[in-house]
C-alpha cells in the first residue's frame, strides 16, 4: 500500500458522505416545500376533492372528459358539495383537484426520490449500520405520512364538509418530524469530518449550558406555535377576531374555554384555538429576541452566533407574517407565506439546536 493510499479512502469517505448529505438535504428541501402546498390545498378547500386513495394508479391525471365526469360524480357524493359547493360546475372543480393532485403527486415524488438513492447507496455501501437503520426509519414514517393524509382526508368524506383539526395536526406534526430527522441527520453527515470551531476562551461551560437549553425551549416554543396553527387552520379560527392585539376589545376573547367539557375547549373552541396561538407566537418572538442578546452578550463561536441572528429575524419576520394574515382575513397568498415562515423558523431553530450540540 503507498503513503498516499489512506488519505485517498479518507477522501472517498468524506466525498460519500457528503453526497449522501446532499440528496437528505433534497429531501429535507422537498418535505419544506410540502407544507406550503398542503396549506394551500387547504386555504383553497381542494383537500377533499379527490376521495378515493389510490397510491400508485391516482398518480395519473384524469386523461379526458369522460375521466373528468367521473371524478366529478365521486366529488358530488361528499359532504362538502353537499353542504357547501352544489352549485360548483366541473371547471371549478378541476381548479380544486388541481392542488389536491399536485399535494399528491409531491408527496409521491418525495418516496421517490429518497427511495431510489437510498437502495443505491446501500447497494454500493456506502451507508450502513446504525444510518441505515436511521434512514429506513424515515423511509417508514413518510409512509405512515401518506397513510395519516389519507386518513385526514377520510374525515372529510363522511358527515361533515372539512377534515378533522385532530387529523390535520397530527399530519402537519409527522411532517415536521420527518423534516427534522432529515435535516438534523445531513447536517450531522456535512459536519463529521469537519473539526469543531474553537470557542472563545470566555465562552465558559456555564454559557454553554445556558445557552444549549434556551435553544431547546425555543425549538420547543417554534414546534408548539407551529402546531398551534394547525388547529386554526383546520378550524378556520383566522377567520374571526380580526384585529391586533386585542380580540373584541379585549386580552382575552369573551368566548375564551365556553366550550363543554373544558379539556375539549382547546381544540374545538375557535376564540380559544387562536388566542393560543397568538400566545405562543408572541412568546416565540420575546424568547428568541432574549435569546439572541444573551448569545450575542456571551461571544458564541460563529455558528451559534449566526443561527442565534437568523433565528430571531425570521421570528420578527413571522410574527408580522402572522398579524398581517389575521388582519387582511387570510388572504391564501399571505396564509401561505405565513406557512413559509413558520417552516423557515423551524429551521432555524434546529440549526441553533444543532449547532450548539457540536460544540
Amino acid at each position: 500500500m503507498s503513503a498516499i493510499e489512506p488519505f485517498q479512502n479518507a477522501n472517498a469517505v468524506r466525498g460519500t458522505g457528503r453526497g449522501v448529505a446532499a440528496w437528505l438535504f433534497l429531501c429535507a428541501a422537498m418535505v419544506f416545500a410540502m407544507v406550503p402546498i398542503g396549506g394551500i390545498t387547504r386555504l383553497t378547500e381542494s383537500g377533499l376533492s379527490i376521495v378515493e386513495w389510490q397510491p400508485l394508479i391516482g398518480a395519473l391525471p384524469p386523461l379526458g372528459e369522460a375521466d373528468w365526469q367521473a371524478l366529478f360524480a365521486k366529488y358530488q357524493a361528499t359532504p362538502q358539495f353537499r353542504q357547501v359547493n352544489r352549485t360548483m360546475t366541473v371547471p371549478e372543480f378541476k381548479a380544486i383537484f388541481w392542488w389536491e393532485y399536485i399535494h399528491r403527486l409531491w408527496g409521491r415524488l418525495i418516496g421517490i426520490v429518497f427511495a431510489a438513492p437510498f437502495l443505491w447507496f446501500l447497494a454500493r455501501r456506502a451507508i450502513g449500520g446504525a444510518l441505515a437503520w436511521k434512514l429506513a426509519g424515515i423511509f417508514a414514517l413518510g409512509g405512515l405520512q401518506g397513510a395519516m393524509g389519507w386518513y385526514m382526508v377520510a374525515s372529510g368524506l363522511v358527515d361533515r364538509p372539512e377534515v378533522s383539526q385532530y387529523r390535520l395536526t397530527a399530519h402537519l406534526g409527522l411532517a415536521l418530524l420527518i423534516y427534522a430527522l432529515l435535516l438534523w441527520t445531513a447536517l450531522g453527515l456535512m459536519s463529521a469530518h469537519r473539526p469543531l470551531l474553537l470557542s472563545p476562551s470566555h465562552f465558559g461551560r456555564e454559557d454553554r449550558k445556558n445557552l444549549h437549553r434556551g435553544a431547546t425551549v425555543l425549538l420547543v416554543l417554534v414546534t408548539l406555535a407551529t402546531l398551534a396553527g394547525g388547529f386554526v387552520a383546520g378550524l378556520d379560527a383566522g377567520l374571526i377576531y380580526n384585529t391586533f392585539p386585542l380580540m373584541e376589545g379585549r386580552l382575552v376573547p369573551p368566548d375564551y374555554l365556553a366550550t363543554q367539557p373544558w379539556w375539549r375547549d382547546p381544540f374545538e373552541n375557535r376564540a380559544t384555538v387562536q388566542f393560543h396561538h397568538r400566545v405562543l407566537g408572541i412568546a416565540t418572538l420575546i424568547a428568541a429576541a432574549v435569546y439572541t442578546w444573551r448569545a450575542l452578550k456571551a461571544d458564541p463561536p460563529r455558528p451559534v452566533r449566526r443561527a442565534a441572528i437568523a433565528l430571531a429575524h425570521l421570528a420578527v419576520l413571522q410574527a408580522a407574517l402572522g398579524i398581517a394574515t389575521l388582519l387582511l382575513v387570510v388572504p391564501a397568498p399571505l396564509a401561505a407565506l405565513h406557512q413559509i415562515g413558520a417552516m423557515a423558523l423551524f429551521t432555524a431553530a434546529l440549526w441553533l439546536r444543532f449547532a450548539l450540540a457540536r460544540e
